[in-house]
């Protein structure tokens, strides 16, 4: 698998996102595009609206819970394109709620979408990019998948799971010249607050408030992000609170488990 050349002769990346119609998905698409990449953004809607994608950038409708459309994306990248050399998988929803107020079509929900859509991904182009002996993947985790609060128990279990599968395969595929970096950033204003759905409804306006007073917007994220890639890094922690939470965790364990069992009491003060 060999990055196609346009009439210049100049090798461009072939890239494929999902979750690519906003938020930190349009954030890597613009990204990619402005690096002079061939990039296919993907995401639920069957259209996006005129001006939101970089001119030149493709669009396909891509469900990332369905193996269908993982495999028509793969047919398409590999008649259009010949193969891919990087895969985004940044599509995922948000969720809040305390243990006993979450339902199981909840939990299966965002299973399907955080965790199992980002399985669906590597499956389906692992094997192209063993065959090449060349490959990128980045998967968009958070620091939820690291450092565990609170009252958002399904949440982290689907960020923890990405960064699970991402450290598997960077072993797994080192071996095929394919690199895999997990991107771990801490709240990002982006509409994701808006996939917020559920039972426990004072749990998800405290997730919805904390996204929307964020000040770290995609475009820096992104940035931050793809540095770290560039740098060889597996694990990308894109803002200060997120070394702090990582780092605390693991240096400074007793201090952690105070803060977040001090997080946990205030969480049980407002429960009815």
């Amino acid at each position: 698998m060999r990055p196609a050349a346009d009439g210049s002769g100049t090798v461009r990346e072939r890239v494929l996102i999902t979750g690519a119609a906003s938020g930190l998905g349009l954030g890597f698409v613009e990204w990619y595009a402005a690096a002079g990449a061939q990039v296919l953004a993907t995401d639920v809607a069957h259209v996006v609206p005129a001006g939101v994608l970089p001119v030149g950038v493709e669009y396909r409708r891509l469900d990332v819970t369905s193996d269908e459309d993982w495999t028509v994306a793969r047919d398409w990248v590999t008649e259009t394109w010949g193969g891919l050399d990087v895969l985004v998988n940044n599509a995922g929803v948000a969720a809040g709620g305390r243990i006993d107020r979450l339902t199981m079509a909840e939990w299966d929900w965002i299973l399907d979408i955080n965790l199992l859509g980002v399985v669906r991904g590597c499956r389906t182009f692992a094997p192209g990019f063993i065959a090449a002996r060349s490959g990128r993947i980045i998967n968009v985790a958070s620091v939820a998948g690291l450092a565990q609060a609170p009252v958002m128990s399904s949440y982290n279990v689907t960020k923890a799971g990405v960064v699970a599968l991402s450290e598997t395969l960077l072993h797994e595929l080192r071996p095929h010249g394919i690199s895999v970096h997990v991107v771990c950033p801490y709240f990002v204003r982006t509409n994701l607050a808006q996939s917020l759905r559920g039972t426990d409804t004072d749990a998800e306006a405290a997730a919805y408030d904390r996204i929307g007073r964020s000040r770290r917007t995609p475009e820096l994220v992104v940035r931050r992000a793809m540095a770290g890639v560039a740098a060889g890094r597996f694990v990308v922690l894109t803002e200060a609170m997120g070394r702090v939470a990582f780092w605390g965790k693991r240096l400074a364990a007793p201090l952690y488990h105070r803060v977040l069992v001090e997080a946990g009491r205030q969480t049980a003060k407002s429960r009815d």
